[in-house]
C-alpha cells in the first residue's frame, strides 16, 4: 500500500506584464468563503504593484490598439475557448468565492464564458455603430471613426468575482485599450486564476493586469496616476468612489461611475464597449472629377 499524498496547496500571485510577481511588499491576506473557511493566501498588492501594472499596460498599449479589430476578436474568442476547458475549476472557485450550490456556480460561469464570446463578436463591428460619414456644408468629407482611450483602470464588482469581473474587463480590452484590473477583495482567487488562462492564450502580455488586495490601497494610486487614462469604478462603493473620482480629475481622467447592476448575467448592451472610446473625425477636401465638374 503507497503512502498517502500531501496535498500540494496553489500558490496563487499577481499577474502583471505577462508574468507572475508576488507582492512586491511580500504582503498576503487571507481569502475565506461564506462559512469563513481558508481558501488561500492571495497576494495583497501595494502601491508599487500599481504603477508596475501601469507601466506594463502602457508598454502593451501601441500593439494592442494598433491591431486589427478582427484580430482582437480572434484572441478574445482564444480567451473563451481555454475558460471553456477549464471550466470545472472555474465553477469551484466561484462556488467557493460566492457561497453559491454548484449548478448556480456553474450557470455563472457559463454566462461569464459566454459573455467573452459576445464581445469576441463586436470588436469589428463597434466602429459601425459609432463612427461612421457625417454630413457637412461644404466640399469635404467628414468621417467619424472609434480610437481606445488608452490604459483604463477596472475595479472589478466586488459581489460577482467571474461573471461580473469578465462584464467590466472584456469591453475595456475588446475596443483596444490596456487594463490594470483590481479583483474583488473579498473574492480575488477567481480573478488571479483568469490571469492564468490569459497568460496562456495569445493576449500579449501586459494587455490584462491583475492585482488583489485591498480595493481603496490599490485604487488611489491608479486614481492619481498620470498616465492612466480612464477608471471604471465598479468595484467601488459611494464614499470610495467620490475619493476616486476626484483624484482622477487631475488629469482629466474618463471615469465610469459606479452603477448598480441586479443580474450580470442580463445583456450588456454596448454601453462599456463605448465607455472607453474616444471619437477622431477626419476632414478632407473632395475633388472634382473632369470638366463636367461632377464631385467624388
Amino acid at each position: 500500500m503507497s503512502d498517502p499524498r500531501l496535498s500540494v496547496f496553489k500558490t496563487y500571485k499577481l499577474y502583471v506584464g505577462g508574468k507572475f510577481p508576488r507582492s512586491e511588499s511580500g504582503r498576503v491576506y487571507e481569502v475565506t468563503d461564506s462559512k469563513g473557511t481558508w481558501l488561500a493566501n492571495a497576494p495583497q498588492a501595494s502601491r508599487k504593484d500599481a504603477r508596475d501594472a501601469v507601466s506594463a499596460a502602457r508598454k502593451a498599449f501601441g500593439g494592442w490598439s494598433g491591431a486589427t479589430a478582427y484580430n482582437r476578436g480572434q484572441i478574445l474568442y482564444r480567451i473563451a475557448e481555454m475558460l471553456e476547458g477549464r471550466r470545472e475549476q472555474y465553477v469551484r472557485e466561484v462556488a467557493a468565492a460566492e457561497g453559491l450550490s454548484k449548478s448556480k456556480a456553474a450557470d455563472q460561469v457559463d454566462a461569464a464564458i459566454d459573455r467573452w464570446v459576445w464581445y469576441a463578436g463586436w470588436t469589428d463591428k463597434i466602429a459601425q455603430v459609432v463612427g461612421g460619414g457625417n454630413p457637412v456644408a461644404g466640399p469635404f468629407f467628414n468621417l467619424s471613426s472609434p480610437e481606445p482611450t488608452g490604459v483604463v483602470a477596472v475595479l472589478a464588482p466586488q459581489e460577482s468575482s467571474f461573471l461580473g469581473l469578465v462584464s467590466v474587463v472584456a469591453p475595456v480590452i475588446a475596443t483596444g485599450n490596456t487594463a490594470v484590473v483590481v479583483a474583488s477583495e473579498r473574492a480575488p482567487l477567481p480573478a488571479l486564476s483568469l490571469g492564468e488562462v490569459l497568460a496562456t492564450s495569445d493576449l500579449p502580455g501586459g494587455v490584462v493586469n491583475v492585482l488583489s488586495g485591498h480595493t481603496a490601497e490599490i485604487a488611489a494610486p491608479l486614481a492619481a496616476h498620470q498616465d492612466v487614462n480612464a477608471i471604471d469604478l465598479a468595484g467601488a462603493d459611494e464614499v470610495l468612489a467620490k475619493e476616486l473620482e476626484t483624484a482622477a480629475a487631475d488629469n482629466l481622467k474618463r471615469v465610469l461611475r459606479p452603477q448598480p447592476v441586479d443580474n450580470w448575467a442580463a445583456t450588456p448592451g454596448t454601453e462599456r464597449l463605448t465607455a472607453f472610446l474616444e471619437t477622431k473625425t477626419v476632414w478632407h477636401p473632395t475633388g472634382s472629377l473632369g470638366a463636367s465638374g461632377s464631385a467624388y
